[in-house]
C-alpha cells in the first residue's frame, strides 16, 4: 500500500511539474508583462528596471526554478488587469465554484446511480426506455445551450428562478455560501441543473451497463440458486460490484465538472473561478490563467488519487494481485 502510495504521489508531482512549465511558457511567450503593466508610453529606463524587479532579465531556467518555487506558496504575481495579488482574487471566487460543482456533482449522483439501476433492472419497461431516450439529449446537447434553455423556460416564461448571479450570500471566517440563504439556494438550482445533466446521464447509463454486465455473471446465477432474494442480490451484490468503476468515472468527472464550469458560469453569470478565467482570456491576464490552470491540474492530480487509493480500498482483486506479485 506504501509502494503504491509512494508511486502514485511521484506521479503527481512529474504532472505538475509539467502544468507548471506550461503555465510558465504563459509567462514568456504570451505577450509581455512589462509592455501591459506599463503600457506603450513607458520609458525604456522603466521598462529596465520593471523587468530587473520581476527577474526577467535571468535566464529561462532560473525563471522556471523562481516561478516553481512561488507557485508551491501560492504566489502567482498581480493580476494584470485588476492588479490585485493573484491568489487573492482566486480564494475570492473559490468558494462560488466549489459549491457549484459540489452541488452538481451530488444532483448527478444522487439522481444517476438509482435512474441506471432502475433502467437495468426495468430495461424492458416503457419508462426506462424512455430514459434512455432522454439521457442521449443530455449527453448530446452542450452545456451553453441546456442552460439557455433553462432560462427560457424557468427565468423568462415561468419566472420562477433567477437566471443570474449566485444571490445572497454568508460570510463564514474566510468563506463565503449561498447555501443558508433562500435566495443563493434559488440562485443555484438552474446551474446547478446545468452543470449536473451531462454528467448525471454518463452515470446513469454507466452504471445501467455495468449493471447488466454484473448480472449475467455466473456467481448472480448461483446467488438465484441459494434462492437469495432479488432484493439481496441486486443491492446487496450486483451494485456493490457495479461501483467499482463508477468510482473511478464519479472521481474524474468531479475534477472535470470544476474545471468545465467555465461555460455554465458563464451562462449564469455565476461569479467563481471558470468566469474570472474567461475574463482574464478577454484582456490577456497571463498571471491568473497561469494560476488557474496550476490550481485546475491540481485539483485534478488530487482527485486522481484519492480515486486510485479509493479502487484500491474497494476491489479486493487488486490487493490480491499485488500482494501474489510481490
Amino acid at each position: 500500500m506504501l509502494a503504491f502510495i509512494i508511486r502514485r504521489l511521484a506521479q503527481a508531482v512529474a504532472v505538475m511539474l509539467t502544468v507548471a512549465l506550461l503555465a510558465f511558457m504563459l509567462f514568456r511567450y504570451v505577450g509581455d508583462p512589462v509592455t501591459i503593466m506599463l503600457g506603450q508610453d513607458a520609458t525604456e529606463q522603466d521598462r529596465i528596471e520593471l523587468r530587473q524587479s520581476l527577474g526577467l532579465d535571468q535566464p529561462a531556467p532560473v525563471q522556471f526554478v523562481r516561478f516553481v518555487q512561488n507557485a508551491v506558496q501560492g504566489d502567482f504575481g498581480l493580476s494584470l488587469r485588476q492588479a490585485q495579488p493573484v491568489s487573492s482574487l482566486l480564494a475570492e471566487r473559490l468558494p462560488a465554484t466549489v459549491e457549484l460543482s459540489l452541488a452538481a456533482a451530488a444532483l448527478a449522483l444522487v439522481v444517476g446511480v438509482p435512474l441506471g439501476v432502475y433502467t437495468a433492472l426495468r430495461r424492458r419497461g416503457w419508462l426506462a426506455q424512455s430514459l434512455l431516450a432522454l439521457s442521449l439529449l443530455g449527453v448530446s446537447l452542450p452545456t451553453f445551450l441546456i442552460g439557455i434553455l433553462l432560462i427560457l423556460v424557468f427565468s423568462v416564461q415561468l419566472g420562477w428562478l433567477p437566471s443570474y448571479g449566485r444571490g445572497e450570500t454568508v460570510r463564514i471566517g474566510g468563506w463565503t455560501t449561498g447555501l443558508l440563504t433562500a435566495s443563493g439556494w434559488k440562485h443555484l438550482i438552474l446551474p446547478a441543473i446545468t452543470l449536473s445533466l451531462f454528467q448525471l446521464t454518463l452515470i446513469m447509463r454507466l452504471v445501467r451497463s455495468e449493471m447488466l454486465e454484473v448480472l449475467r455473471t455466473d456467481y448472480i446465477k448461483f446467488a438465484h440458486a441459494r434462492g437469495l432474494s432479488k432484493r439481496a442480490i441486486h443491492f446487496g451484490h450486483a451494485l456493490k460490484n457495479t461501483l467499482v468503476p463508477v468510482i473511478t468515472i464519479t472521481g474524474l468527472q468531479l475534477g472535470g465538472i470544476i474545471a468545465f464550469a467555465i461555460v455554465t458560469e458563464t451562462v449564469f453569470q455565476w461569479p467563481g473561478m471558470g468566469l474570472l478565467f474567461i475574463q482574464a482570456v478577454q484582456f490577456a491576464d497571463v498571471p491568473v490563467m497561469a494560476a488557474y490552470l496550476c490550481l485546475i491540474a491540481l485539483v485534478f492530480v488530487v482527485i486522481n488519487l484519492v480515486v486510485d487509493l479509493l479502487y484500491f480500498a474497494v476491489d479486493p482483486r487488486l490487493r490480491l494481485g499485488r500482494a501474489g506479485g510481490h
